[in-house]
Protein backbone atom coordinates (compact mmCIF):
# COMPACT_ATOMS: atom_id res chain seq x y z
CA UNK A 1 0.00 0.00 0.00
CA UNK A 2 3.11 2.41 0.96
CA UNK A 3 4.23 1.95 -2.69
CA UNK A 4 1.14 2.46 -4.64
CA UNK A 5 1.12 5.68 -2.48
CA UNK A 6 4.67 6.22 -3.36
CA UNK A 7 3.98 5.92 -7.32
CA UNK A 8 0.80 8.54 -6.89
CA UNK A 9 3.11 11.29 -5.64
CA UNK A 10 6.00 10.55 -8.08
CA UNK A 11 2.95 10.89 -11.04
CA UNK A 12 1.60 13.70 -9.45
CA UNK A 13 5.33 15.47 -9.27
CA UNK A 14 5.77 14.17 -12.65
CA UNK A 15 2.73 15.23 -14.01
CA UNK A 16 3.78 18.84 -11.78
CA UNK A 17 6.85 18.76 -13.56
CA UNK A 18 5.60 18.24 -17.27
CA UNK A 19 3.04 20.79 -16.60
CA UNK A 20 5.27 23.61 -15.43
CA UNK A 21 7.49 22.84 -19.37
CA UNK A 22 4.32 23.01 -20.91
CA UNK A 23 4.40 26.32 -21.44
CA UNK A 24 7.85 26.20 -22.73
CA UNK A 25 7.19 23.08 -25.03
CA UNK A 26 3.95 25.09 -26.33
CA UNK A 27 5.98 27.32 -28.37
CA UNK A 28 7.78 24.03 -30.31
CA UNK A 29 9.72 23.88 -33.26
CA UNK A 30 8.47 21.23 -36.04
CA UNK A 31 11.89 19.32 -35.66
CA UNK A 32 10.90 19.16 -31.50
CA UNK A 33 7.11 18.03 -32.33
CA UNK A 34 8.34 15.27 -34.80
CA UNK A 35 11.06 14.44 -32.58
CA UNK A 36 8.31 14.42 -29.82
CA UNK A 37 6.40 11.97 -31.63
CA UNK A 38 8.79 9.54 -32.63
CA UNK A 39 10.35 9.01 -28.91
CA UNK A 40 6.42 8.13 -28.12
CA UNK A 41 5.85 6.03 -31.48
CA UNK A 42 8.72 4.40 -30.51
CA UNK A 43 7.97 3.79 -27.06
CA UNK A 44 4.49 2.30 -28.05
CA UNK A 45 6.55 -0.03 -30.52
CA UNK A 46 8.55 -1.08 -27.63
CA UNK A 47 5.09 -1.41 -25.23
CA UNK A 48 3.21 -3.24 -28.02
CA UNK A 49 6.20 -5.94 -28.56
CA UNK A 50 6.45 -6.58 -25.12
CA UNK A 51 2.81 -6.82 -24.93
CA UNK A 52 2.39 -9.12 -27.65
CA UNK A 53 5.18 -11.74 -26.50
CA UNK A 54 3.03 -11.76 -23.55
CA UNK A 55 -0.27 -12.25 -25.06
CA UNK A 56 1.56 -15.00 -27.46
CA UNK A 57 2.99 -17.43 -24.47
CA UNK A 58 -0.31 -16.90 -22.86
CA UNK A 59 -2.57 -17.78 -25.57
CA UNK A 60 0.32 -21.01 -26.72
CA UNK A 61 0.47 -22.06 -22.92
CA UNK A 62 -3.26 -22.58 -22.69
CA UNK A 63 -3.37 -23.92 -26.74
CA UNK A 64 -0.76 -26.64 -25.88
CA UNK A 65 -3.45 -28.33 -23.67
CA UNK A 66 -6.02 -27.81 -26.36
CA UNK A 67 -6.91 -31.51 -29.05
CA UNK A 68 -9.61 -32.44 -31.63
CA UNK A 69 -10.97 -33.74 -28.70
CA UNK A 70 -11.27 -30.47 -26.73
CA UNK A 71 -14.85 -28.63 -26.45
CA UNK A 72 -15.48 -25.90 -28.52
CA UNK A 73 -16.30 -23.67 -26.14
CA UNK A 74 -13.20 -24.05 -24.44
CA UNK A 75 -11.19 -23.23 -27.44
CA UNK A 76 -13.52 -20.44 -28.21
CA UNK A 77 -12.78 -18.69 -24.79
CA UNK A 78 -8.76 -19.09 -25.04
CA UNK A 79 -9.65 -17.43 -28.70
CA UNK A 80 -11.88 -14.75 -26.68
CA UNK A 81 -9.03 -14.00 -24.37
CA UNK A 82 -6.46 -13.78 -27.24
CA UNK A 83 -8.53 -10.97 -28.81
CA UNK A 84 -9.53 -9.42 -25.20
CA UNK A 85 -6.05 -9.09 -24.03
CA UNK A 86 -5.10 -7.78 -27.56
CA UNK A 87 -7.81 -5.11 -27.60
CA UNK A 88 -6.48 -3.80 -24.11
CA UNK A 89 -3.20 -3.91 -25.50
CA UNK A 90 -3.81 -1.01 -27.75
CA UNK A 91 -5.95 0.62 -25.50
CA UNK A 92 -2.91 0.81 -22.63
CA UNK A 93 -1.03 2.34 -25.49
CA UNK A 94 -3.29 4.88 -26.48
CA UNK A 95 -3.50 5.98 -22.79
CA UNK A 96 0.55 6.05 -23.00
CA UNK A 97 -0.05 8.53 -25.53
CA UNK A 98 -2.78 10.55 -23.84
CA UNK A 99 -0.94 10.88 -20.76
CA UNK A 100 1.91 13.23 -21.89
CA UNK A 101 -0.88 15.22 -24.16
CA UNK A 102 -3.11 15.95 -21.08
CA UNK A 103 -0.28 16.56 -18.84
CA UNK A 104 1.21 18.61 -21.05
CA UNK A 105 -2.00 21.25 -21.18
CA UNK A 106 -2.58 20.43 -24.73
CA UNK A 107 -6.22 19.26 -23.94
CA UNK A 108 -8.47 20.47 -20.95
CA UNK A 109 -9.04 17.29 -20.17
CA UNK A 110 -8.01 13.46 -20.16
CA UNK A 111 -11.30 12.09 -21.48
CA UNK A 112 -10.64 14.66 -24.72
CA UNK A 113 -6.98 13.70 -24.88
CA UNK A 114 -7.83 10.13 -24.85
CA UNK A 115 -10.53 10.88 -27.92
CA UNK A 116 -8.39 12.31 -29.38
CA UNK A 117 -5.42 9.75 -29.54
CA UNK A 118 -7.63 7.15 -30.04
CA UNK A 119 -8.98 9.41 -33.09
CA UNK A 120 -5.87 9.67 -34.48
CA UNK A 121 -4.86 6.27 -33.35
CA UNK A 122 -7.54 4.59 -34.96
CA UNK A 123 -7.47 6.72 -38.18
CA UNK A 124 -11.15 7.47 -37.76
CA UNK A 125 -10.41 11.12 -38.45
CA UNK A 126 -13.69 12.56 -37.15
CA UNK A 127 -12.17 16.08 -36.05
CA UNK A 128 -14.07 16.59 -33.30
CA UNK A 129 -11.08 17.40 -30.74
CA UNK A 130 -7.91 18.92 -32.13
CA UNK A 131 -4.53 19.50 -30.88
CA UNK A 132 -3.13 22.95 -30.95
CA UNK A 133 -1.89 24.59 -34.16
CA UNK A 134 1.60 24.22 -33.06
CA UNK A 135 1.61 20.75 -31.74
CA UNK A 136 -0.72 19.56 -35.34
CA UNK A 137 1.90 17.44 -36.39
CA UNK A 138 1.81 14.88 -33.46
CA UNK A 139 -1.45 13.36 -35.33
CA UNK A 140 0.18 11.39 -37.90
CA UNK A 141 3.28 10.42 -35.61
CA UNK A 142 0.04 8.72 -33.51
CA UNK A 143 -1.74 7.47 -36.76
CA UNK A 144 1.24 5.90 -38.29
CA UNK A 145 1.66 4.06 -34.72
CA UNK A 146 -1.56 2.70 -34.66
CA UNK A 147 -1.15 1.38 -38.51
CA UNK A 148 2.06 -0.62 -37.29
CA UNK A 149 0.71 -1.62 -34.23
CA UNK A 150 -2.41 -2.96 -35.73
CA UNK A 151 -0.38 -4.50 -38.85
CA UNK A 152 1.33 -6.03 -36.20
CA UNK A 153 -1.71 -7.20 -34.16
CA UNK A 154 -3.21 -8.39 -37.49
CA UNK A 155 -0.67 -10.70 -38.36
CA UNK A 156 -0.49 -12.31 -34.65
CA UNK A 157 -4.38 -12.76 -34.87
CA UNK A 158 -3.69 -14.67 -38.24
CA UNK A 159 -1.27 -17.31 -36.61
CA UNK A 160 -3.46 -17.42 -34.04
CA UNK A 161 -6.45 -18.54 -36.20
CA UNK A 162 -3.85 -21.11 -38.30
CA UNK A 163 -3.76 -22.88 -34.83
CA UNK A 164 -7.52 -22.65 -34.43
CA UNK A 165 -7.85 -23.84 -37.89
CA UNK A 166 -5.27 -26.71 -37.65
CA UNK A 167 -7.88 -28.08 -34.74
CA UNK A 168 -10.98 -27.20 -36.38
CA UNK A 169 -9.98 -29.70 -39.09
CA UNK A 170 -8.80 -32.36 -36.85
CA UNK A 171 -12.05 -31.82 -35.11
CA UNK A 172 -14.15 -32.55 -38.09
CA UNK A 173 -11.60 -35.53 -39.49
CA UNK A 174 -12.66 -37.26 -35.96
CA UNK A 175 -16.22 -36.60 -36.50
CA UNK A 176 -16.06 -37.93 -39.97
CA UNK A 177 -14.54 -40.81 -38.80
CA UNK A 178 -17.13 -41.66 -36.01
CA UNK A 179 -19.17 -41.60 -38.80
CA UNK A 180 -19.55 -44.81 -41.42
CA UNK A 181 -19.50 -43.96 -44.83
CA UNK A 182 -23.07 -43.29 -45.14
CA UNK A 183 -22.89 -40.99 -42.47
CA UNK A 184 -25.05 -43.06 -39.54
CA UNK A 185 -21.66 -43.53 -37.05
CA UNK A 186 -19.73 -47.31 -36.59
CA UNK A 187 -21.40 -48.25 -33.76
CA UNK A 188 -23.30 -51.13 -35.74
Amino acid sequence: MENLAQTGEQLAQTGEHLAQTGAQLAQASPVFEVGIGLLMLIATILVHGVGLRVVVRIFNHHWARVTSATRHWRSNLILAAAVGSLATLHMIETLLFALPLYWQGLFATLRDSYYYVLESYTTLGEGAVQLPQQWRLLGPIIAMAGLFTFGWTGSVLVSIMAQVGHIDRQQARRNAGADGPDGEGSGG
